[in-house]
């Protein structure tokens, strides 16, 4: 068993908390973890990229070759079409559709979902319109988690068990309203997989 995955994004959007939930899911699992640093300036505005590899057997190398990665878990929309070339024939690319503009020449919203569209499988959820339905804009990259998780080889139970661990010492609300995140997250993949 083994599950590859590109983390992609901006700085600020939160894909330290979703690779540190995907982490304690692997722990919870015995299972082997390797990451590759987060790429790109992580600073408010800039490119993040990480590689995040999943094994019940060791693991030689954290980064992920070409047209390897088993899902493409991307917060924001235009950064989920730059890692298209790493995505296995039968990988799935979970993306946000709300648009995080921090270029001049950003492409049209359509011209990018249009091309989103063209992958086999996908999920494209708008993710804050999610969080701030369930009272928490900055969740939404929890509910991004939550879409991917069907696609991994990990149970649903140890992405909550990994939300209660990362955020405990933020108190039971937030624990709480993650957990809601990653719940919704899901229903919405199950629902338009």
């Amino acid at each position: 068993m083994k599950t590859d995955i590109i983390l992609a994004g901006v700085g600020g959007q939160g894909i330290l908390s979703i690779a540190a939930t995907i982490g304690m899911a692997a722990l919870h699992n015995d299972l082997y973890l390797k990451q590759a640093e987060v790429h790109g300036m992580s600073q408010r505005g800039g490119a993040v990229q990480s590689n995040m590899r999943i094994s019940d057997k060791p693991i030689a190398s954290d980064l992920i070759p070409m047209g390897a990665a088993d899902i493409i878990l991307s917060v924001e929309p235009m950064e989920s079409l730059r890692y298209l070339p790493f995505l296995a024939k039968g990988g799935w690319l979970v993306t946000n559709t709300t648009p995080f503009v921090n270029i001049p020449d950003y492409p049209e919203a359509e011209d990018v979902m249009a091309e989103i569209k063209k992958q086999k499988n996908f999920i494209a959820i708008d993710a804050d319109k999610i969080a701030s339905e369930i009272g928490s804009k900055r969740s939404s990259n929890i509910v991004m988690l939550g879409a991917a998780t069907p696609f991994f080889n990990v149970s649903f139970e140890s992405f909550e068990e990994g939300i209660r661990k990362i955020f405990a010492r933020k108190g039971e609300d937030i624990v709480n309203v993650n957990l809601e995140a990653l719940r919704a997250g899901r229903e919405f993949a199950q629902k338009n997989k």
